[in-house]
């Protein structure tokens, strides 16, 4: 199947006001992907005709992005706790009930090379999402993408063999890409989903990056202690194999954090902190080399996974969620070659979240305002990233209370169309729709989500996937998408 065509051929009309949402049939015809990010929880609370009746009435939604595996909160489960309800579903937060894990079913055939076998989620107890939406959504027309994240829990049993290493030798949270078990799981997911559902499409997100920049605290997550994997020894034995030397990488690794440590202190070098940061990379090149090590390593991953849903059954389209960082973090941009990964791509969700994206900016600012950039004031660090990143926001002081524009969705959607020129990948930019900000900061309203979803389309997108979960979206923004979609004539 030409990628071009992944979600085209059999997506749904959007409905006129005269058609009844449960009679929508599909249009071959239109050939752009509208689609939302939902969990298991939605269908549980909502019910499954209800729901989808509000994604095609609302939005005009001919993809659903199911949230098949997760342990997070931010693809699964009810509105994070603290957070304002939203106007439908169920109306109490499940902080006591959500446990995550796999929402389908699970045949144990495809996970006989890992130890790491009890993962179905116990939160509705034997409820398969898939299995309670798919015949629905494929009388609608509707498409319907398994979307799982790389997200875990340390209480699950055997997880610690799946486990990365960090730079102290304890066991972190996350799990390493080059440990075969965690590489043996990800392809019996994979494999258990493609060859047991109907389902139209598998997306896989990684919100994670190297050593080098988690040293860094190069990211727009508020960082509580370091995260400076992987040390394990599948990773070193792999980093001998490249030729490099894994006692150096540790050394440089520990030096690296002195002169983080004393940054946090104040302490400033003679030569300031970006000048000594850049002799601590030309002394250890293994800094950068673990750097490149880690993220190769995640390139093969979604490669490896490629191949086996593609061997199971071609058709199905295979894509990765491409992690907000992309949009603040130059170092983690570099790393994300959009022509490297289109050759096991049939389509990318690039995150630009605008609203949430003023405050996890400010975020990153402050991060690395105190380490690698400290010798700059924070509203020069921010123009000189806002020049380098190629979009212009208002200050430092504004943006938490203001979210980002819709220029800044336009100017990463054409960015991200000119990085795949010549690639057969479908760009999808990720919209935010009422994505958890802090209680005084930016909030989404109608006017900003049609304005973000019209300068996607702007800006050459194949489509967009509304994010991050239904169970937090209000019904008025919801709307506001479905009226870009007219606006464009879509629906």
């Amino acid at each position: 199947m030409d990628r071009r065509i992944f979600l085209q051929g059999a997506s749904a009309a959007a409905l006129s006001a005269s058609i009844p949402a449960a009679q929508a049939v599909p249009n071959p015809i239109r050939s752009k992907i509208i689609g939302l990010q939902v969990g298991a929880v939605s269908f549980v609370d909502e019910g499954v005709e209800n729901a989808l009746d509000t994604f095609q009435s609302d939005a005009a939604i001919n993809t659903l992005f199911i949230a098949t595996f997760t342990y997070g909160r931010g693809i699964a489960g009810r509105q994070v706790p603290g957070q304002p309800l939203p106007d439908h579903g169920k109306q109490a937060y499940d902080t006591d009930t959500f446990h995550g894990g796999c929402f389908t079913a699970v045949d144990l055939k495809y996970f006989a090379d890992t130890p790491f076998k009890e993962f179905r989620a116990p939160d509705f107890g034997d409820y398969d999402v898939l299995q309670a939406v798919l015949p629905s959504a494929k009388k609608r027309g509707l498409r319907t993408v398994c979307w799982f994240e790389d997200v875990f829990r340390k209480d699950l049993p055997n997880i610690q063999e799946l486990e990365e290493k960090e730079l102290s030798g304890e066991n972190a949270v996350t799990l390493c890409f080059n440990n075969p078990y965690y590489r043996a799981w990800l392809l019996g997911m994979s494999e258990n989903w493609a060859r047991s559902y109907d389902v139209d499409g598998i997306m896989w997100g990684s919100e994670r990056q190297g050593a080098f920049s988690n040293m860094l605290a190069a990211t727009h997550d508020r960082v509580v202690g370091e995260h400076v994997t992987c040390f394990c020894p599948y990773c070193v034995a792999k980093a001998r194999v490249r030729g490099i030397d894994p006692d150096r990488a540790r050394q440089g690794f520990l030096e690296l954090r002195k002169f983080v440590v004393a940054a946090h202190q104040n302490q400033r070098p003679v030569d300031g902190y970006y000048v000594t940061l850049w002799r601590l990379m030309l002394r250890y090149p293994e800094l950068l080399a673990w750097e490149m090590l880690w993220t190769d390593s995640l390139r093969e991953t979604y490669a490896a996974i490629y191949e086996k849903i593609k061997s199971v059954k071609p058709s199905i389209q295979v894509g990765w969620h491409i992690w907000h960082n992309n949009s603040f973090n130059p170092i983690y941009r570099a790393e994300q070659d959009l022509a490297a990964l289109a050759p096991h791509s049939d389509f990318l969700k690039i995150v630009m979240y605008h609203n949430c994206a003023g405050e996890r900016m400010a975020t990153y600012i402050d991060n690395v305002s105190s380490s690698i950039y400290a010798d700059i004031p924070k509203q020069e660090l921010l123009d000189f990233h806002y020049r380098v990143l190629d979009y212009q926001e208002r200050g430092l002081a504004e943006i938490p209370f203001t979210g980002f524009s819709a220029d800044y969705v336009y100017r990463e959607t054409k960015r991200a169309r000119d990085g795949l020129r010549g690639a057969r990948t479908l760009l999808l930019p990720g919209i935010d729709v009422d994505i958890p900000t802090a209680e005084n900061h930016s909030k989404c309203t109608p006017d900003g989500t049609r304005e973000a979803v019209l300068a996607a389309f702007r800006g050459g997108a194949d489509g967009v996937l509304i994010s991050r979960k239904y169970s937090e979206m209000k019904l008025a923004n919801l709307k506001a998408v479905g009226a870009a979609i007219g606006k464009l004539n879509l629906s």
